[in-house]
């Protein structure tokens, strides 16, 4: 809701302050679709080229966040610490064994199947799947299931905010591109400049 809000007041301030100032809209209307083609039609060129399609697909995808909110909620929190109590329960009442079969089919879990908001995301299972996978295999050094606890969070930290920096590369380059249309507009008035001003 705010996100809309602040749409509509960016767009009030600035056309306000502009019509304010004596300006008319019709030259904005009638520049309008040339700058647009100019500056934002060429900045998603650019970030078409520079991109894989997951960035862009990911991208797209994060347009839809913004006025969604969060993806998790507090109550998803509370079934993602229940799970994990049930499965380190298990683990310390039946034993390893015990747990094997639901680290290895967290799909066909009766645990897992507790929790379908967690089980659908794939990160989410893939990641306590493989700690207690390391958990139950025995390591002597706690610090071993720490360190690829923390390699395999920034991985993903990492490919989760491609699609933000490909967004933040575009738009550091708008102000490039408002220059050329700048400069393209000056040209075109030096063409006319013989003519008389009308």
């Amino acid at each position: 809701m705010f996100q809309i809000i602040g749409i509509v007041l960016l767009f009030g301030m600035v056309f306000g302050s502009y019509l304010m100032g004596g300006g008319k809209l019709d030259v904005i209307i009638e520049a309008a679709p040339h700058e647009l083609m100019a500056i934002l039609g060429a900045a998603v060129a650019a970030f078409l080229i520079s991109n894989s399609m997951v960035v862009i697909k990911g991208t797209a995808g994060g347009f839809g966040k913004i006025f969604k909110g969060p993806k998790w909620k507090p109550a998803d929190y509370r079934d993602l610490l229940s799970l994990l109590f049930l499965l380190t329960k298990t683990m310390k009442s039946k034993g390893v064994i015990a747990l094997e079969s639901h680290i290895e089919k967290p799909h066909e879990s009766t645990i897992f199947a507790r929790y379908p908001k967690v089980t659908h995301d794939h990160f989410a299972v893939d990641f306590i799947c493989d700690t207690l996978r390391m958990m139950t295999m025995n390591l002597e050094d706690p610090h071993q299931v720490e360190d690829a606890m923390e390699k395999q969070l920034e991985k993903h930290h990492h490919e989760a905010l491609e699609p933000a920096h490909a967004l933040q590369a575009m738009a550091d380059a708008l102000p490039a591109l408002g220059i050329v249309a700048a400069v393209l507009g000056v040209i075109k008035t030096m063409g006319s400049i013989t003519e008389p001003p009308a």
